[in-house]
């Protein structure tokens, strides 16, 4: 794996690429900004900013334009009857005192031009995941906090919104306290949601055929992320926890069931790439410590299968890590890292473009 390029990011906390209109766009949004005189900090910095759109050109990203999502934290494509959106999540706005209380906007992308299609009252809004049962079309979003002193004006439970045709309107709630990540997946005809949260038990749902239902809960404290996979024949469930272990479930039939613990506190996203060699887990690891005193310079590490265990194949920097994503141009693969926070604890860092060895799907 190859670094190829430096984005010049502050506080990325996603990393969405896709194609449309015969280009690739990568969307960063940005938790905040540092000011001056401030400490470092992860809870201060100005948070009235945008997040980034990049397009894909010869063999590295330039700059296509800014989207105003405040406190950004997640963007989300998804195309409904040949219309194309992106849907972004902003945690909070302000530069101090900050209000949670936020509208997250969903952009229409047209002719390379994002234009404001819906404001959704949010608060801490942390991710949007969409998703289609049949016809019907989802968008799950994972937001709320429990911290004392951040009253809710806006609704605060994470839930599921459904496209009525013309927009989207609130569905389901789901049981949360601070939630962060949605998977969608299927298994042997059923549709599951798996559910993250830092402070009520994640879980995983099950669509009844009218609505989601609670099917598991999980252990794990701190919940940030999964990714749902199917290798060496069997069906996969990766749990990120940043306080706790990040672990690999393995469904038996009927439930998932602890297969391996794959590292300890730190876990925060993970992306999976099919290859050549079977695939690749990339686990993007976040930070250790408190909020108050992080430790953000950690190694993330992408996995493959070797008698039955997921085994570190490589590993690489990251300076806060939150998201990841892969994508092939040219004839080759390449691996977008967001980090959000340098050692300095300052937002200021590089976000990171690598590409990977096409033979041997990046192994070193």
């Amino acid at each position: 794996m190859k670094s190829i390029q430096d984005l010049d990011t502050s506080g990325a906390r996603a990393a969405e690429t896709f194609v449309h209109g015969g280009t690739r766009y990568l969307v960063v949004p940005q938790l905040a900004v540092d000011v001056p005189g401030q400490p470092a900090m992860i809870t201060v910095g100005d948070s009235d900013i945008d997040a980034l759109v990049y397009c894909w050109q010869g063999e590295g990203f330039v700059p296509h334009a800014r989207l105003p999502v405040p406190g950004g934290e997640d963007a989300e494509f998804f195309e409904i009857d040949g219309r194309a959106f992106l849907a972004t999540a902003s945690l909070k706005s302000g530069t101090g005192p900050y209000d949670l209380n936020v509208h997250s906007t969903i952009f229409e992308l047209k002719d390379g031009a994002f234009t404001e299609f819906q404001r959704v009252p949010t608060f801490a809004a942390k991710q949007w995941k969409h998703f289609a049962i049949g016809e019907r079309h989802f968008l799950a979003l994972a937001q709320g906090v429990t911290m004392e002193g951040s009253q809710p004006r806006h609704p605060s439970k994470s839930m599921l919104c459904e496209w009525n045709g013309e927009r989207f309107v609130e569905f389901q709630q789901v049981e949360s306290a601070w939630g962060y990540n949605f998977a969608f997946f299927r298994i042997d005809g059923q549709c599951f949601l798996a559910y993250a949260d830092h402070v009520a038990p994640s879980r995983i749902l099950r669509w009844n055929g009218e609505r989601f239902e609670d099917f598991q809960l999980l252990d794990g404290k701190t919940g940030r992320a999964f990714q749902f996979f199917e290798a060496e024949g069997q069906a996969w469930l990766a749990f990120a926890c940043l306080h706790d272990n990040t672990v690999l479930l393995r469904w038996d039939g009927n439930r998932f069931v602890a297969h391996q613990t794959l590292s300890g506190p730190g876990g925060r996203e993970f992306v999976w790439h099919e290859d050549a060699d079977g695939g690749e887990l990339i686990q993007i690891n976040f930070l250790l410590g408190s909020r108050e005193a992080p430790i953000t310079a950690l190694t993330s590490v992408g996995y493959r299968f070797a008698d039955g265990k997921l085994v570190p194949q490589r590993e690489f920097p990251t300076f806060g890590g939150t998201d990841a994503c892969v994508f092939d141009e040219g004839g080759q693969r390449y691996l977008v890292v967001a980090n959000s926070l340098g050692a300095d604890i300052r937002f200021r860092t590089p976000s990171k473009v690598y590409r990977l060895d096409a033979k041997t799907g990046g192994r070193p």
